[in-house]
């Protein structure tokens, strides 16, 4: 039987960024892919609405690590070592330049995510690296080699990377063979479903800036906030989730959130404006006549509910119904029953304990030969290419190191 050099369970971004940079360094080294399903690469493939979103242009490691609720501290010095512009190195120097958009988002100039999955499969054909698809894991055991069972087939390999993903059934793999405590996995960068009124009808609305927080929690966030016909989502929305990931599973779910529509704008602030407008536009109405910046739908759905649906105008206004009106704009406060999937990218908090694992090399503190790169780990980050990123950097940190010791 074959004995493998690298055997890499796990055919997504973070396998085979893996093998290639094995193989590029150590080209007379074997390397197999062993992946369960008929397609690789299929989280590149919807990434980024199907223009891969590779990275994200924060250079600096220390910055960058501020958007990882769960492994900044453990991401901190390997984002030393291979980091954003690195990744964007790599990519031009395969003949797939990429661009920056106004967000710091990083996709390749071609805007195709078609042009990383061919950069990927031919690199691997180039550097002959195997590939086995259809094949489930089914039993991981060492003796002298790691032997790995894949239905009626055995894999037998010298070192073993697993690079799964947030695959429930191969972390129960782990944790039963090879004894690695898993974090319990629950979902992240999901948007919340809300039924209420105030936004009920307003799908498609968007503010550009609105902070969210929800009571009780410490759970602060702050961005674009879109209405949608299942309740909020946007950038604020989907930052809140990412943070409060455990927290909010806890609640299953069901718990207020608190918007600002107005950003930070405080309560006496919001007061002030309101009556400003009271005295010098008495005669306007006030479902007509907004003093904010904010789109004209939202206004009037505030305002109806403020005034209980009646048509006013600025000098009838009572005091009751102004801070009302105050509230539904700086603390507006609407119940959530249950979350939604962000789209196809959906991102898992949980996975192998990162005090099990050695961050200078991604390696396993419990056995010799076994590394761990990308959403396998307990890491998780906010949408805007900071997953891939940390998958890339785990990726290349393994390969330096199974170079340097195979």
């Amino acid at each position: 039987m074959k004995i493998w050099d690298v055997i890499i369970i796990g055919g997504g971004a973070a396998g085979f960024f893996t093998a290639l940079n094995i193989k590029g360094k150590n080209p007379e080294k074997s390397v197999l892919i062993i992946e369960k399903d008929k397609d690789v690469l299929k989280k590149v493939k919807i990434s980024g609405g199907g223009r891969c979103n590779v990275t994200h242009a924060c250079f600096e490691p220390r910055e960058l690590v501020k958007f990882y609720p769960r492994g900044s501290k453990e991401l901190l010095g390997p984002f030393h070592q291979f980091c954003t512009g690195d990744m964007m190195g790599w990519l031009d120097d395969r003949g797939v330049p990429t661009h920056i958009e106004e967000d710091n988002r990083v996709f390749p100039v071609s805007n195709d995510s078609q042009s990383i999955i061919d950069c990927f499969l031919n690199e691997a054909k180039r550097l002959d690296v195997k590939l086995n698809t259809l094949k489930r894991l089914d039993k991981i055991e060492k003796d002298g080699h790691w032997k790995l069972t894949c239905g009626q087939e055995t894999y037998e390999g010298v070192t073993v990377v697993f690079t799964s993903g947030s695959n429930p059934k191969l972390w129960e793999l782990i944790e039963r063979d090879l004894g690695h405590k898993i974090i319990p996995p629950v979902p992240s960068l999901f948007t919340f479903n809300s039924k209420d009124e105030r936004i009920s009808d307003l799908m498609g609305i968007s503010v550009p800036m609105a902070s969210v927080k929800i009571p009780g929690q410490k759970l602060e966030s702050a961005g674009p906030l879109l209405i949608t016909h299942w309740g909020l989502s946007g950038p604020a929305i989907l930052r809140l989730s990412a943070w409060g990931a455990l927290q909010l599973s806890q609640l299953k779910y069901d718990f207020k959130v608190e918007v600002n529509w107005l950003a930070y704008e405080s309560m006496e602030v919001c007061l002030a404006t309101l009556n400003e407008q009271k005295t010098n536009h008495g005669k306007k109405s006030i479902h007509k006549n907004c003093p904010y910046n904010l789109p004209k739908r939202l206004w009037e759905s505030l305002v109806a509910h403020a005034l209980a649906k009646k048509e006013k105008n600025w000098a009838d206004i009572n005091k009751g119904e102004l801070q009302q009106l105050a509230l539904n704009l700086v603390a507006c406060s609407l119940p959530v029953k249950g979350k939604s999937t962000f789209k196809d990218e959906f991102v898992t908090a949980g996975g192998i304990a990162l005090e099990e694992i050695n961050f200078k090399n991604f390696s396993s503190k419990l056995h010799d030969n076994l590394y761990f790169a990308g959403e396998v780990l307990n890491i998780d980050a906010i949408t805007g290419g900071f997953n891939f990123q940390a998958a890339w950097t785990g990726s290349w940190i393994v390969s330096e190191n199974i170079f340097n010791t195979i």
